[in-house]
């Protein structure tokens, strides 16, 4: 821990010696650019563990590219126009942390912390201004404490390694967070996280008992030396605005040694319209141990343009259990005990994810599963059920996004999430996370592509925007709400270096709503010059 910034240690020149070296060789780098980081590794190397050294990469590291490029998961930022991090540090301790945050703050060297790397507009390893990228993802460590049912996990762990190392201990215990294996912890909680277990136990940051983050001034900080203002914004408000999350202590949850899983697939020949207008009045109120997402594709059948419909379920139990609840309240969904498989619970976030069944949990521990895509994606809540007729109008914009010549090209998903069970039981002001009571589900828009070029992503994105125009009759207004772990910034940004107070409260009111107004007065007191920005950071109130 830092005691004093500038507290000097005994130095490993060697590897201190080196990065001024190649810092001398980048390419054209500008004066104050290369003065600042030149002065940060300095103010680094000498006022903290001296090892820190060799977490530190510059442009001239054979390892940067590498180290850069290993966590971005949008290849819209995998180009030469995206502008490049003066250096990355990799932390193995919390003393690199403090470092690196006092250094780039005397500095002016602004920093965007990554764990991993799926934000969605890139905000964690991309800027307008010299930025360095404080990289999380060597602090993975995960403890399970199956006596007292809770869980310390660091931020740059990933939601594999959190399930793995779960099921490692217990059968009967797991968390309530998302479906995609390869996100890191420290983005997850920090915009709320939310999964199948939803429904049951609320989002991860209902479940998160204790957290310890490091402040603008490079103080380590744990719950009770925090105080509830500052743990409460950090759950849910977008850390990044307030802190570097070091690790977070979790409750887990129970689970039955077996629980079920299903999917079932249906077109509108088939009458998939009259099942997603059921699918709104059911899926929220249904039995709260019981979660079915719809997810909706544009498809192509015998060379026909129609829209498939998939039910993907999950239930707290056995399928003797699940089925007589499905057919009462949801007949026409037409379950059998074939379309039911029945796993351990870290077996279903495999299925969840797509994998086969039967994949080997050590699936989980891969952070690279996926190759990275060109994507945009977008969110919104529904509060009322949408009639018949105008789902009919929502397929004709479904199939909008594909036509025959995309078919291996593209891909578009919309996928809806039921809200209700424990999301309707905690308050909106708990956390920052306000989507509570008076949601029916919640709908993400993926847009995914493999064709490079500028003109190419501009089209897509132009096709998803008219898309996301034409729902907003059915949707919230007034303001209408976004979800912060699919972040977006179509909805409002300010600028990479200036956090502006009035931009910040349209995005600000659309992710938080009344939630905003508290976590301003909470960033004004711990971090009143705004040293933590970002594109869609919270302001300090003025």
């Amino acid at each position: 821990m830092l005691e004093d910034k500038h507290k000097m240690l005994n130095p490993k020149c060697v590897h201190f010696l080196t990065l001024l070296i190649s810092l001398l060789s980048l390419p054209s780098p500008t004066i104050s650019q290369s003065s600042s980081l030149t002065n940060f590794l300095h103010c680094l190397h000498y006022g903290s563990d001296p090892m820190v050294s060799q977490s530190i990469y510059i442009a001239s590291n054979p390892a940067f590219q590498t180290i850069l490029q290993a966590r971005i998961k949008n290849r819209r930022f995998l180009n030469p126009e995206t502008l490049k991090p003066v250096a990355i540090v990799v932390p193995t301790h919390i003393d690199h942390v403090q470092g690196t945050v006092i250094c780039a703050k005397d500095n002016g060297l602004q920093i965007r912390i990554r764990s991993g790397g799926h934000d969605y507009e890139g905000l964690s390893y991309r800027s307008n201004v010299t930025f360095i990228i404080l990289d999380m993802s060597n602090f993975r460590s995960i403890d399970i404490d199956i006596k007292t049912e809770t869980a310390w996990v660091q931020s740059g762990a990933t939601l594999g390694e959190l399930y793995y190392h779960i099921a490692n201990k217990t059968n009967t215990h797991g968390f309530p967070s998302g479906v995609c294996p390869t996100v890191g912890i420290g983005g997850h909680f920090s915009g709320g996280g939310y999964g199948n277990l939803m429904r049951k136990y609320g989002l991860s940051v209902d479940n998160i008992l204790d957290i310890i983050a490091v402040d603008a001034l490079g103080n380590v900080y744990d719950r009770a030396s925090m105080g509830e203002d500052l743990f409460w914004a950090i759950r849910g408000g977008g850390a990044a605005s307030f802190a570097v999350v070091v690790s977070y202590k979790i409750k887990l949850v129970r689970v039955p040694n077996k629980v079920t899983v299903f999917t079932k697939g249906f077109t509108l020949e088939q009458g998939a319209t009259d099942l997603v207008h059921k699918w709104q009045q059911i899926a929220p109120n249904i039995n709260e141990e019981l979660f079915i997402r719809v997810k909706l594709q544009p498809s192509f059948i015998n060379g026909n343009q129609t829209v498939t419909v998939t039910f993907i379920g999950f239930f707290l139990g056995r399928r003797e259990k699940l089925l007589p609840i499905i057919s009462k309240t949801f007949p026409e969904l037409n379950l059998t005990q074939q379309d039911c498989h029945e796993m351990r619970w870290v077996e279903t976030t495999l299925f969840w994810a797509g994998f086969p069944i039967g994949t080997p949990i050590e699936t989980l521990l891969n952070r690279t599963i996926w190759t990275p895509l060109f994507f945009k994606n977008k969110s919104d809540y529904v509060k009322n059920v949408i009639p018949k007729e105008s789902l009919n109008k929502i397929w004709k914009m479904t199939m909008a996004m594909m036509d025959r010549n995309d078919i291996n090209k593209t891909r578009f998903d919309l996928e809806c999430s039921p809200y209700g069970g424990k999301m309707n039981v905690i308050p909106e002001s708990n956390t920052p996370f306000p989507h509570r009571k008076g949601n029916l589900f919640l709908i993400q828009y993926s847009f995914s592509w493999i064709d490079e070029g500028n003109n190419v992503s501009f089209n897509n994105i132009e096709k998803l925007r008219k898309l996301y125009d034409g729902m907003a009759p059915y949707v919230s207004k007034d303001p209408r709400e976004c979800f912060l772990n699919y972040r977006d910034l179509d909805i409002g940004s300010s600028r990479s270096n200036e956090t502006s107070f009035d931009d910040a409260k349209i995005y600000g009111r659309k992710y938080f709503k009344d939630n905003y107004t508290r976590l301003t007065k909470v960033k004004a007191s711990v971090d009143p010059n705004d040293f933590f920005k970002y594109e869609q950071s919270i302001p300090p109130i003025n």
